[in-house]
């Protein structure tokens, strides 16, 4: 049987095959850099894909289906320039990386994984 959208994404994660997925926030949830993914994942041979879409929007909507929500990531921001600009700089290049949650999607509790149904 071919594996649905959650346990492809999970061995994913526990796999080192892959640099742009990994878990986040000890576990909790999933980071996806988005420009990386395209090209590791999604850009793969017919023979060697993963998903069966090369377009990140229908993973995005495959996480949504599944229960997954985005998480917007809360940067406390400093009072000097210097240090504000460098700041700046860290998130932009951060604002490509996609954080999202599950709370039956938690490395710490496999176990979870099969509550992971499709809405």
């Amino acid at each position: 049987l071919p594996l649905c959208f959650p346990e492809k994404l999970w061995k994913m994660l526990e796999s080192d095959q892959f640099q742009s997925i990994w878990w986040s926030e000890g576990g909790k949830c999933v980071a996806i850099n988005k420009d990386l993914f395209e090209v590791e994942v999604l850009g793969r041979g017919v023979c060697q894909r993963v998903f069966n879409t090369q377009h990140i929007r229908s993973v995005i909507r495959q996480l949504n289906l599944y229960g997954f929500t985005k998480v917007q990531r809360d940067f406390q921001r400093s009072a000097s320039l210097p240090e504000f600009l460098s700041e700046e700089a860290a998130a932009s290049a951060h604002s490509q990386i996609l954080y999202y949650y599950n709370p039956s999607f938690n490395r710490a509790h496999p176990w979870l994984l099969g509550t992971c149904r499709r809405r």
